[in-house]
């Protein structure tokens, strides 16, 4: 895209309409770069229609419209997303938070009360579900694991500047790094099949594959989580699996498999199956209710 030099911020709006063929929010998306370049809020933009940007301003502009077309997410090029109350820098190492993955944070808010409990969240990415947790349990002791060593630094920038003290981020896979029982462990691991077509659409295309992609029909790492997560979890701890939307039963059948009682899965807001849980039970272990709600 060639330079836009003289624009003013109405003209730069009007530039949505080269947008409108690659994105579903184009509107949105400018509203979103311009607001970005300028270093404003977006009703900015609307109060000041014929105010002129800077040549740097124009550049800049024009470069982020263009990677915008080429399908670059809006996320990678603004460098945060908001994600539950908390606006979480992003990068290139990890997926970008998604509005579904808030059902996970409200499922285990859900479960365990404002206590003295110990949570894990494995394959932590952002940081995005432990420290949405950490922002509404200040009582509970969470720990957040990743194999990606630039995953983990950046979710420990995303704790450091939400000031979430309670929450521990460690580098290393699923388990590794873990110590102890725990009363809740939470996941959106990969689930995605290495030939699903949707890998070759929108934002995906942009993300690192090794957060998107599991062998065995994209059911690998959840089976390893199940299996994995029993020598971690307290008697009557829950484990909670985000997964793809025609995973349900089959997530359930492996709960079912090694050992887990309670297994069920809760739709998301489109009517999906997104999250399933179940609960763990050791054999001869206390079978009275837990602390759980």
């Amino acid at each position: 895209m060639s330079f836009m030099a003289g624009l003013c911020i109405g003209g730069a709006l009007e530039k949505s309409a080269l947008l409108a063929e690659f994105s579903d929010t184009a509107r949105l998306d400018v509203q979103l770069l311009l607001a970005h370049v300028l270093q404003k809020n977006t009703s900015y933009l609307y109060t000041w229609p014929e105010k002129h940007l800077t040549d740097d301003q124009c550049k800049r502009f024009s470069e982020l419209l263009q990677r915008r077309i080429e399908g670059e997410p809006i996320a990678y090029l603004l460098g945060y997303q908001d994600f539950w109350t908390l606006r979480l820098a992003v990068s290139k190492d990890t997926l970008i938070p998604r509005p579904d993955t808030e059902l996970l944070v409200e499922q285990g808010l859900a479960l365990l009360s404002d206590g003295d409990y110990c949570v894990a969240d494995l394959g932590t990415g952002t940081g995005a579900v432990a420290l949405a947790l950490a922002s509404e349990r200040s009582s509970w002791k969470i720990v957040a694991t990743d194999y990606i060593a630039a995953a983990a630094q950046l979710a420990e920038r995303n704790r450091q500047t939400l000031q979430l003290d309670n929450v521990k981020v460690l580098t290393g896979s699923w388990f590794e790094p873990l110590v102890g029982k725990f009363d809740l462990i939470l996941s959106n691991p990969p689930y995605i099949e290495s030939d699903d077509h949707h890998l070759q659409q929108g934002d995906v295309r942009f993300e690192p594959l090794t957060a998107l992609v599991a062998e065995n029909g994209g059911l690998q790492d959840i089976q390893d989580i199940i299996e994995g997560s029993r020598a971690y979890l307290q008697d009557n701890g829950w484990l909670l699996l985000e997964h793809g939307f025609e995973q349900g039963v089959a997530v359930c059948k492996l709960f079912e498999r090694y050992g887990y009682t309670q297994a069920h899965t809760v739709k998301d807001l489109a009517g999906n199956d997104r999250v399933s849980l179940a609960r763990w039970l050791s054999e001869g272990g206390d079978r009275r209710e837990s602390k759980a709600i």
